[in-house]
């Protein structure tokens, strides 16, 4: 499954997330710092969906409340819930 989100409050701009079953198989974020970015994408492929919110929710960058990564946890948030009702 296929999901995309559009992130709220950071400067990435979109976040396209691929899910087999429970495992996160591809992530591609586009805009935002490319290293951090592309980083997270990588290092979160092949983990459970849980896992990776439990991870990345609540980290801030600056003062802004919230990151990339938690605008990743947010969107795995969403796209578990999406495929729960498929």
């Amino acid at each position: 499954m296929e999901y995309r989100y559009v992130p709220k409050g950071v400067c990435s701009k979109e976040m396209i997330i691929e899910l087999e079953g429970d495992i996160i198989k591809n992530v591609k974020i586009i805009g935002g710092c490319a290293g951090n970015t592309v980083g997270v994408s990588k290092l979160i492929e092949g983990m459970k969906i849980e896992d990776a919110i439990k991870r990345l929710k609540g980290i801030p960058c600056g003062y802004k409340g919230t990151s990339c990564p938690d605008q990743l946890a947010q969107a795995l948030e969403e796209a578990s819930k999406s495929s729960r009702k498929e």
